[in-house]
């Protein structure tokens, strides 16, 4: 089992930037993918940014297009810990932000098997 939990979400202007953790425990965080997911009000849940395990030395990002050029995801394995970067904020990224683990893929495509309670980001015009 894998146990997530977010934190750094809030309220911002349009325009402003937040940073979400998502801190792993419960098994080796460098052997897991993580993503990032969100629910905006009225609205299914939706990619937002993922990134792999090491490869040969690298991590993989990818990103929805919606967010791309704005938000940035990276990890830290010393930490157990996965960051969202938001930057150049909008309305439109009001949502419940969640984070998920999956051992086996990553990506937008990916059905991953863990997934955190989620933290709130509201961004005001």
């Amino acid at each position: 089992q894998v146990q997530l939990v977010e934190s750094g979400g809030g309220l911002v202007q349009a325009g402003g930037s937040l940073r979400l953790s998502c801190a792993a425990s419960g098994r080796t965080f460098s052997n897991y993918a993580m993503g990032w997911f969100r629910q905006r009000p009225g609205k299914v849940r939706e990619f937002v940014a993922s990134i792999s395990r090491r490869s040969a030395g690298v991590n993989y990002a990818e990103y929805a297009d919606a967010v791309k050029g704005r938000f940035g995801i990276s990890r830290d394995n010393a930490k157990s810990t996965v960051y969202l970067q938001m930057n150049s904020l909008k309305p439109d990224d009001t949502a419940v932000y969640f984070c998920a683990a999956d051992p086996n893929c990553s990506g937008s495509r990916c059905n991953y098997d863990y997934w955190g309670q989620g933290t709130q980001v509201t961004v005001s015009s």
